[in-house]
């Protein structure tokens, strides 16, 4: 089935856009006097912004999967903005931030601490050291902006190639390298030496794909490189959160191999995707290549604490000279528990099976609903991260506010994709009741 996708200009197709009439119409319907309060002075004293400020609802409290606004509705945390792999308010990430409060709150530059280097020494660990070292940064954004310029560094040069439709962060640095219009129109010059190519996209490909990948996409980030000459560094979300866009292990055998063979660093961006969204504790994993460099980011502070992380090759370590990163929270004390906590949590509750487990039993229930709601144009997934694809984004839309209403909250990706990515943690049950609530709000929103 042919998808409608969204226009650079059509905002309001995205989905989680302030500026929709949906939006609007389930606020009249669902937003009571108290949580009207809270909205109007969040609007006064926020500077506004199509993709956040004003807001929709307030929230009083968050735990496991469940987020509870302030008149006491619950809704399933389907989105959590990919902070949530151990769901919100897991005891063990409370507990180790609480701890490390009563002792070390902050760690200045220029001094270490003991959570830093565990958490530096366990991730480095789980790539089996062939990403040896890491630095910290606060979050996805600044540590892109980090692997950038290290990749210059090393390299000498200052080029890259990356995806159209991508999204790599809001900061300048990181939608010159990101893909996304939302992000990039109307601001003006970007970073210069930005190079894009098509993504690996079979739904929507330029090179005769047909629905099924045939890696193409792949020899023409090759031919980028060798016509530049002078790239540092290919940037990629291993797998493309948004839509979920999981490309086959021959695209990335071809761009790594390009990537060696042009002197050009392979980054991969795993900041929404890491510890165990698809199953592994990294993405990469599935792909049997390791990239030169990885940025973690969003779960890896436990939905508690704002935490991102580049690891690199030891041989990257070209850069002492000068500063990549220098955040004042650098190695954050608070910030390091949490994501020590995350990885022991992980292991401790066998979530990387878990989410292959339940992400195959849902990838099953929805393949089934596909086929009785004829306007599913795809479903995709791996492990916890699924998305469902409609044929409009006017439908994805409509979707999304009936989900809500019936107490479900996932985001809309690329117009009309509806991403669902629960916690690791999440319970069979509720998991079969949120894929319930997505068909019965399909069924509905294609009667109208």
């Amino acid at each position: 089935m042919a998808r409608k996708r969204a226009t650079p200009r059509d905002l309001s197709a995205e989905g989680d856009v302030n500026l929709s009439p949906r939006r609007k119409r389930w606020e009249d319907e669902h937003v009571g006097p108290a949580t009207r309060r809270l909205l109007d002075e969040d609007a006064k004293h926020f500077l506004h912004q199509s993709l956040s400020t004003p807001c929709f609802n307030a929230l009083k409290s968050a735990k496991g999967i469940w987020l509870e606004d302030v008149e006491g509705r619950r809704t399933m945390d389907f989105h959590g903005n990919n902070v949530h792999q151990v769901g919100h308010g897991h005891p063990r990430v409370l507990e180790a931030v609480k701890r490390q409060l009563d002792t070390l709150p902050f760690s200045p530059r220029r001094f270490t601490n003991d959570a830093a280097i565990e958490l530096a020494r366990g991730l480095s660990a789980l790539t089996g050291g062939k990403l040896g070292k890491v630095l910290f940064a606060p979050g996805g954004a600044e540590a892109i902006s980090m692997a950038l310029k290290l990749a210059r560094v090393a390299t000498g040069r200052h080029k890259t190639v990356s995806m159209w439709d991508s999204f790599h962060g809001a900061t300048l640095d990181a939608i010159s390298v990101g893909g996304e219009a939302v992000f990039r129109q109307g601001i003006g010059p970007l970073m210069p030496g930005t190079e894009h190519a098509p993504p690996c996209d079979p739904g929507s490909c330029l090179y005769g794909c047909n629905g099924t990948c045939n890696a193409r996409c792949a020899d023409y980030v090759e031919y980028i490189l060798a016509k530049e000459g002078d790239v540092a560094a290919v940037v990629v979300e291993t797998v493309r959160c948004t839509d979920v866009q999981i490309p086959p292990r021959a695209y990335y055998e071809t761009v790594r191999r390009a990537c060696d063979r042009h002197g050009a660093l392979l980054i991969f961006d795993e900041i929404p995707i890491c510890l165990g969204r698809t199953g592994r504790m990294f993405a990469f994993e599935h792909y049997g290549i390791v990239p030169d460099m990885v940025v973690l980011g969003k779960g890896l502070g436990g939905g508690v604490f704002p935490m991102a992380a580049l690891l690199a090759r030891t041989d990257l370590d070209v850069a002492g000279g000068g500063a990549l990163g220098h955040y004042t929270h650098e190695k954050s004390s608070l910030g390091c528990a949490a994501g020590l906590a995350t990885l022991e949590i992980i292991e401790g509750e066998r979530l990387l099976q878990r989410s292959t487990d339940l992400g195959a039993r849902a990838l099953a229930q929805l393949g089934a609903m596909q086929a009785r709601q004829t306007r599913v144009a795809a479903v995709r997934g791996i492990g916890l991260l699924m998305g469902v694809e409609m044929d409009s984004p006017a439908l994805a839309e409509d979707v999304l506010y009936r989900c809500l209403a019936k107490g479900l909250s996932f985001k809309v990706g690329q117009g009309n994709v509806i991403n669902l990515s629960p916690p690791l943690v999440i319970d069979e049950s509720d998991l079969d009741r949120a894929l319930v609530i997505v068909e019965e709000s399909i069924q509905e929103a294609t009667k109208c």
